[in-house]
């Protein structure tokens, strides 16, 4: 299983209290080895959840370049449009906002969902609804990155927004304006449960392919595509 580097705090640190913790419990019950093995596997087990939050598992990206790709794990929870005043790196368009749920049980990194040169970056501090409550949308702490992408005819907005949740604690996005991301690649997590917003140009040149309540996965699920 490999693990992110982004948690890498979390997992290695974790690991070496694990094994401190299987050291000592060879020394305190030395004559006793089934409470070695149960405390042993209870350890083991302890830092095998801690780890597997920080999996990022290989996902095979399409190879049409004209696909749009999910930029989180999780399930559709809404799909909403905006007209262009509402949002400012909009460019003139409407956008069609879609939000996804990330349980503490999904993988929780974030990859681009097309190929997409950054423009610009917006966080903001906020509180720690439930990612599932409507408040989270508005109130919670974020990351916003957007930036344009190559339509048929000309540049097309596209931004993508990491939302906190009521258990999770640490957006990471070490991306930075000016940085070019390739389609499916890492940019950045969420640590622990939370939400992924997806930003899209309406317009005739971006036909949806998703629906509410649909299950999608980073990198490989297709949200929508470009059409000539």
């Amino acid at each position: 299983m490999k693990l992110t580097g982004y948690g890498i705090r979390e997992w290695l640190g974790s690991g070496i209290i694990a094994l401190a913790l299987l050291v000592g419990v060879s020394f305190i019950f030395p004559g006793n080895p089934v409470i070695r093995i149960i405390l042993a596997l209870l350890i083991f087990s302890s830092w095998a959840c801690i780890a597997t939050f920080f999996r990022s598992p290989r996902r095979k990206i399409p190879a049409d370049a004209h696909l749009i790709v999910s930029p989180a794990d999780g399930i559709i929870q809404d799909i909403e449009v905006f007209e262009a005043n509402q949002l400012d790196f909009s460019n003139g368009y409407d956008m069609v906002r879609v939000g996804i749920f990330l349980s503490v049980l999904d993988v929780h990194i974030n990859r681009a969902p097309v190929d997409m040169t950054i423009t610009g970056k917006v966080y903001r501090k906020g509180k720690k609804h439930d990612a599932r409550s409507v408040l989270a949308k508005v109130e919670n702490e974020s990351m916003l990155l957007f930036g344009e992408f190559a339509g048929p005819d000309s540049k097309l907005p596209v931004a993508v927004r990491q939302i906190s949740g009521a258990i999770a604690r640490h957006i990471v996005c070490p991306v930075m304006p000016g940085a070019n991301l390739m389609r499916g690649t890492e940019y950045g997590m969420i640590k622990f449960g939370s939400r992924t917003e997806l930003y899209l140009p309406v317009c005739d040149d971006i036909s949806l392919k998703v629906a509410i309540g649909q299950r999608i996965y980073a990198g490989s699920s297709v949200v929508a595509e470009i059409t000539d």
